[in-house]
């Protein structure tokens, strides 16, 4: 047997398994040796490189849904735009960083505190909402201390138009005022979650993958027609400059569906633009403020007595001029001697109204107010949204009593009352009122008969013919109805002013079928009119004929009659 063939082939397998040994040996020393040089000697390296290049989980914004008029233009939507973030500890030139602040009108006051006081945080909001171009320019300033997030920004199409209804979302997208605030649960969505690489400066480089969708929220169409409401913004607008009034408020209804078409208010604000940005600005007035009627409560009065049966159809009432109640008087601006019942409401007489509403218990007049919602929320849901004030019948004297009838002693905001007048214009159905369209109003309810109703409108024509007290709310081809308000403003514990008035008009058109209600508050005009007919009742006129030719609404009237003012007509 060859013993010597075989010891020298196990010599040289023993010979190559010593040398992968030692390659072996050698490589895992080798990474070893790379491992303590990287983690000890060069640990900045790694370092360097983590600070490259990470992984996140970032939120997704959600869309705000749209706020939309009726006929589908946007009032409210949501727009791209960047927040630019400074992280100071990781700033490179601070230099920079103002240059940048005074790019987003960040005083260098600010900055200055960060620097002394912030080294140590990692993430302060610089600014929250800036337009993207801007936002591209700092980006290319490339400072590593500053970093970006996507963010939606709220845009108002419609601005001051419709400020006060629409309200507005504060920077994080949380309705403050108005419709925002009203539904803001069903305009929000629900962000989302996804997780991205983003290199040293926190910008992001790569998305990985979505974690959650984000959910946009859902849009609402309001009952609102922007047509309308730019109109009766125009008009009013005008009317405050003209009559150089503090304020005024106007509401345009569908007499047939409750349905609000226009809402607008003087002063106005716009929502894009919030600084120094006060709340008599962005206050909805009509439908948040109250103020005292006057004389618009007397067709309501007129009917109630009709209906219960205090009052003949062929009745004349005489007026003297004043009416001594206990030991006070009523007065009338004029001795209008003998009126019908027409004549009572044409020339506004507080005396007629008072000896008419006097033969009534007072919880009979008391409840007819009631039914037509004074002293309630009108119910649209609307943030504050007033309810006026209707005091109690059993503490009501025989002047109280009368006082009620000529619209003192209780209070209603602009869209309470022109929800009244739809009794009026509907042949004794009241109806509630909506900010959301619909075809039919569910919780309409008659407060008064139809006969007595359409009588009482009638006689409301007069007050806007010859002799009455409302000539300029004339609307030519159209038949108008409605009723004038010229009231003394509450001094509190002084009693009433003898120079500040609201002057106030309602009414409805076409008389023969009334289709809508507007009502117009003007505060406090000082030009030297002040009645509710010179001041109030023009702006009716004006915004009535816009709608009434908006929607198409045939004539009801043959020939339009000269309009004739006299300056003496008051009520």
């Amino acid at each position: 047997m060859d013993f010597g063939h075989d010891k020298t082939q196990e010599s040289g397998f023993e010979g190559r398994r010593t040398v992968i040994l030692a390659l072996l040996l050698f490589a895992m020393l080798s990474l070893v040796i790379k491992a303590v040089y990287l983690q000890v000697v060069d640990k900045h390296f790694l370092q360097k490189r983590a600070r490259q290049q990470y992984s996140d989980i970032v939120s997704v914004p959600a869309y705000r849904g749209q706020i939309k008029d009726r006929q589908g233009e946007a009032l409210a939507i949501s727009t791209p735009i960047q927040a630019v973030i400074l992280k100071p500890n990781k700033v490179e030139d601070w230099g920079k960083v103002k240059e940048i602040a005074d790019l987003l009108g960040v005083s260098t006051k600010k900055i200055q505190a960060i620097q002394r006081h912030s080294a140590n945080k990692s993430f302060i909001y610089l600014k929250r909402q800036v337009n993207p171009d801007l936002a591209e320019k700092i980006r290319l300033m490339n400072e590593a201390g500053i970093g970006f997030e996507k963010a939606l920004k709220r845009f108002y199409p419609a601005g001051e138009v419709a400020g006060h209804l629409v309200g507005f979302t504060n920077v994080d997208d949380v309705g403050l005022e108005g419709i925002e605030r009203a539904y803001d649960a069903i305009l929000k969505g629900q962000p989302g979650k996804k997780k991205v690489i983003k290199d040293g400066k926190g910008h992001i480089i790569n998305d990985l993958e979505i974690i959650r969708e984000p959910i946009a929220g859902q849009d609402l169409t309001l009952s609102i027609d922007n047509r309308i409401q730019y109109l009766a913004y125009r008009e009013l607008k005008k009317a405050v400059i003209e009559n150089q009034a503090a304020a005024a408020a106007l509401v345009v209804l569908d007499a047939k569906t409750g349905e609000v078409l226009a809402a607008v208010n003087q002063p106005a604000f716009n929502p894009n633009n919030r600084q120094r940005l006060n709340a008599k600005y962005y206050r909805n007035r009509a439908i948040i403020d109250v103020f005292e009627p006057g004389s618009t409560v007397k067709p309501f009065v007129m009917l109630a007595a009709l209906d219960g049966g205090y009052v003949g159809v062929d009745e004349k009432i005489e007026t003297h001029g004043f009416y001594r109640v206990k030991r006070r008087l009523v007065r009338d601006t004029h001795n209008y001697k003998t009126l019908d019942l027409t004549g009572v409401l044409k020339k506004s007489s507080n005396v007629a109204i008072s000896k008419i509403a006097l033969r009534m218990p007072a919880e009979f007049l008391w409840n007819t107010y009631q039914r037509l919602g004074f002293g309630v929320s009108a119910g649209v849901g609307f943030p504050g949204e007033a309810r006026g004030r209707l005091p109690d019948f059993q503490g009501w004297g025989k002047f109280e009593q009368a006082t009620l009838s000529f619209g003192y002693g209780l209070s209603v905001s602009v869209l309470q009352l022109a929800r009244a007048y739809t009794a009026l214009a509907d042949d004794g159905v009241l109806h509630s009122v909506s900010l959301l369209p619909r075809k039919k109003d569910d919780q309409a309810e008659r407060v008064f008969s139809i006969e007595n109703t359409r009588r009482v409108r009638r006689m409301l024509e007069a007050v806007v013919e010859k002799g009455g007290t409302a000539t300029r709310a004339r609307v030519p081809g159209y038949r108008v109805a409605g009723k004038t308000g010229t009231v003394k403003k509450s001094e509190g514990r002084k009693g009433y002013s003898k120079h500040n008035y609201f002057a106030v008009f309602v009414g409805m058109a076409p008389a023969s079928n009334p289709r809508y209600v507007i009502a117009v508050m003007v505060d406090d005009p000082s030009a030297g009119d002040y009645y509710g007919g010179l001041v109030a009742a023009p702006v009716f006129s004006k915004v009535m004929a816009g709608v009434l030719r908006v929607y198409g609404v045939s004539p009801d009237r043959e020939e339009s009659m000269p309009v004739l003012l006299m300056k003496n007509e008051t009520e």
